[in-house]
């Protein structure tokens, strides 16, 4: 059948089909005829479905499985890139921490501002944000059960403690009380998100912005 058509013709005649994980050719009697290669779905949709998945439901919800019926695909694509679900919990944790760490340090570096602007954008991205803050939640409990990713959690927070000491230096010269604001501003990022504790006809932001003005010296701010 294909010697009777035009190669024009049957390059305007493809649809892909994705739902058995494959690219299907099809002439316009909607006949299948050529098998046009496996449909890879890219790495790093499945890094970023894995974190998805973490964040809702923790490690036990992150199944090659599932995974791929989310993504629309069949698993078999997924081992074009991970040796196991290992490897790609592995990789999740090392955007995790890219983005947490590194991205976050080069955007506020790249936005500029002073020390205590410095924080406030650098509090905003990492614990007030609808992507990063429901994974880091997840990744402490995970850290919980799994020391490898304790470790991995501590050297996040170290590099986020030091940006800490090193903004707050800017302004404070005690080491010991540099070490305590840095220690109770990292508490007060993440604790809140799990306190459930009303504020005396004060809302929630109105005390956390209070908070961070006694932190970073800001005396000449209040409640609004």
């Amino acid at each position: 059948m294909f010697r009777h058509i035009p190669i024009v013709v049957i390059r305007r005649c493809i649809t892909a089909d994705r739902t058995r994980g494959c690219t299907i050719a099809y002439n316009s009697w909607n006949e299948e005829v050529a098998v046009m290669g496996a449909l890879r779905t890219p790495r790093d949709a499945w890094v970023e479905a894995g974190l998805r998945a973490l964040a809702g439901g923790g490690t036990d919800a992150v199944r090659v499985e599932a995974l791929a019926k989310s993504l629309g695909v069949t698993k078999g694509g997924f081992y074009g890139y991970f040796a196991d679900r290992d490897a790609l919990l592995e990789a999740m944790l090392d955007t995790w921490e890219r983005e947490s760490t590194d991205e976050v340090l080069d955007l506020i570096e790249h936005e500029g501002g002073d020390p205590k602007a410095k924080i406030r954008r650098a509090g905003m991205l990492t614990f007030s944000n609808d992507r990063l803050l429901p994974i880091d939640l997840a990744v402490r409990d995970w850290a919980r059960h799994d020391e490898g990713v304790a470790e991995r959690l501590r050297r996040v927070d170290n590099r986020r403690m030091a940006l800490l000491r090193e903004m707050i230096g800017a302004f404070c010269t005690d080491p010991d009380e540099i070490e305590a604001r840095s220690l109770l501003a990292f508490c007060l990022a993440i604790g809140e998100h799990f306190l459930a504790a009303d504020h005396d006809g004060r809302s929630r932001s109105q005390v956390l912005f209070r908070a961070a003005d006694i932190l970073l010296d800001r005396s000449d701010a209040s409640i609004a």
